[in-house]
């Protein structure tokens, strides 16, 4: 006996047929004497009839054939593809039994405790829900693919045992056996392969490649490894990138949502103005209010708290509000850090608030005036240093775009941050670092304050893409590496194959690396992005399922010349 057909497909064309279906058996009804189950494959689910048999344990796997016959007008499942039919039990083997006590209910394993289900892995994925999540993962890389190929890209793989360098993650590294002391690191990304491609010779490579970086998990980053879309192009500008990544982002998200898409060109904001306008270089663009500049403003307002200092103002629309919507901003501010939470409300024409008394007449129809203040509207005030002010700024922005329900949860909005500053200085040592990705491009001469041709794409508050136009000229390599502390031995040293390429004709090139699993996530609009992974770290970095990271024998560790200390 051999199945014929999947659990998804019998319809009522079938009907008087003999069928073998094969699955695991998802639910079990006991009527007395006539038993029902729900058996469930890859493709949909199928109610099997049993007259007499006993039934399987839940979640065993089966084989079962027999004829294929109409339900009762009043037993039909109009949820089920196949709720019309039912398939009669004439034969039915146990293919692999399932212990009767199963370690959660797999319709409910996502109100598990995560450790649990990671544990049950190959459990927690035959919930629908789950299940339904990577079939989107595999659709989505495959039309990422097909859309490369359609552009022109090649296709190529890079390695995975490759050396260390400092790409702004820690790296996992692999001990050498032929080579004692020595260690591999597997990449955070094939930056130094994909321009060494460029210098080859090849035009347009990608890759869906797999990333590894020692980082602390957040909601939005897989503490191990990860893919990313990782594409360049030789003879390119930024420009040249960004038509190829709207391209692929608008038909990815037309493809695989409903939600209206944001159309190309997608908005270009520098750096600056994103910190001073949303207080984050991840602007949910979604959410209409944004951040003035009020420093200037203030400047002859003999108001101690603020005089002097960088002062940040956003306007929301608060009419109807209780005063515990207030109290709650207020909490919600000391909870991120801030020490208090100033605001003037306007209602019948006027100011009301603990900052008014220190506003003139005029002042305050300057206020109305500059910032179009209505009716019913607050503004809110945030001061504190000019790095902390649009921090705390943009974090209140968001607050009150979900509180007041102002963000538009049923669009995609997409925009590049441009203009990133190509150094910042470190806070511990005071001296420069790089930013971005050391391999950028400076804007110009490289300096302490220029700015580089490096850019992010940005989804609905997400950073899903980072990319530059690559540093390919050996001169300016030198200097830029310079003023964050390299020199060019250090250089050679950390960066010898691109720096001595570099020296035999290399052509300009730019590209960006996506985060598969973020795509994805705003696709599915899913929270936790180990539930788009098959088979992720938890939040500690540990695997439940298979037990890494694992302890190794003292013989592995010989072969390796490495001693636990």
């Amino acid at each position: 006996m051999k199945r014929t057909h999947t659990c998804g497909e019998l319809r009522e064309k079938h009907i008087g047929q003999i069928a073998s279906l094969c699955g695991w058996v998802a639910a079990i009804r006991d009527h007395g004497g006539v038993t029902f189950l729900d058996l469930r494959d890859h493709y949909g689910v199928t109610q099997i009839v049993l007259h007499g048999e006993a039934a399987p344990n839940r979640e065993s796997s089966i084989i079962v054939s027999g004829a294929v016959k109409a339900r009762d007008a009043d037993t039909v499942n109009p949820k089920l593809a196949t709720g019309t039919v039912e398939l009669h039990a004439e034969s039915l083997t146990v293919l692999g039994a399932a212990k009767n006590a199963l370690p959660f209910e797999i319709d409910d394993s996502r109100s598990v405790k995560e450790d649990t289900r990671l544990k049950y892995r190959f459990l927690d994925l035959r919930n629908e829900e789950m299940h339904n999540l990577i079939v989107l993962r595999s659709k989505i890389i495959g039309f990422i693919r097909s859309q490369m190929e359609q552009l022109g890209f090649l296709e190529i793989n890079t390695p995975i045992l490759t050396g260390s360098s400092p790409e702004g993650a820690r790296d996992y590294l692999v001990p050498s056996r032929r080579h004692p002391g020595k260690f591999y690191a597997l990449p955070q990304a094939p930056q130094q392969f994909k321009q060494l491609l460029m210098v080859s010779g090849f035009d347009k490579y990608f890759q869906i490649a797999p990333c590894f970086r020692d980082e602390d998990p957040r909601q939005d980053r897989l503490p191990g490894d990860f893919y990313q879309l990782d594409l360049e192009m030789a003879f390119a500008e930024q420009e040249d990138v960004f038509a190829v990544a709207e391209t692929v982002f608008t038909n990815l998200f037309e493809k695989f949502t409903d939600k209206p898409v944001s159309p190309a060109p997608f908005r270009r904001i520098p750096f600056a103005e994103t910190m001073l306008k949303y207080g984050t270089d991840k602007p949910d663009l979604r959410n209409p209010l944004v951040i003035n500049d009020l420093t200037a403003f203030f400047s002859d307002v003999e108001f101690a708290a603020f005089k002097g200092k960088p002062v940040r103002g956003i306007v929301a629309p608060t009419a109807g509000q209780s005063r515990s919507f207030f109290e709650n901003m207020l909490k919600f501010a000391l909870e991120i850090g801030m020490k208090g939470l100033g605001y003037l409300t306007r209602s019948d024409g006027t100011f009301k608030g603990p900052i008014e008394k220190f506003l003139s007449v005029e002042k305050q129809a300057e206020l109305v005036e500059t910032l179009n203040i209505k009716e019913g509207d607050t503004l809110f005030f945030v001061c504190d240093t000019v790095t902390a002010a649009n921090k705390f700024a943009g974090q209140i922005r968001t607050q009150l775009g979900e509180k007041l329900e102002l963000t538009d949860k049923e669009r995609y909005e997409f925009c590049f941050i441009v203009d990133f500053p190509m150094y910042e200085v470190n806070e511990d040592t005071g001296e420069l670092d790089f930013t971005h990705n050391p391999f950028s491009m400076p804007q110009g001469e490289p300096s302490a304050d220029a700015l580089a041709y490096q850019y992010d794409i940005v989804c609905n508050g997400a950073e899903i893409t980072s990319g530059a136009v690559r540093n390919h000229d050996p001169d300016i390599m030198k200097k830029a590496f310079a003023l964050a502390g390299y020199d060019e031995d250090a250089l050679i040293a950390r960066f010898g194959a691109l720096y001595t390429a570099f020296q035999y004709g290399a052509p300009p090139h730019a590209g960006m690396g996506a985060g598969i699993e973020r795509l994805i996530l705003l696709i599915a609009d899913e929270r936790n992005i180990r539930d788009v992974v098959p088979f992720p770290l938890n939040g500690n970095a540990q695997d439940p399922l298979l037990g890494a990271p694992t302890t190794v024998s003292e013989i592995q560790l010989r072969e390796v010349h490495i001693k636990n200390r």
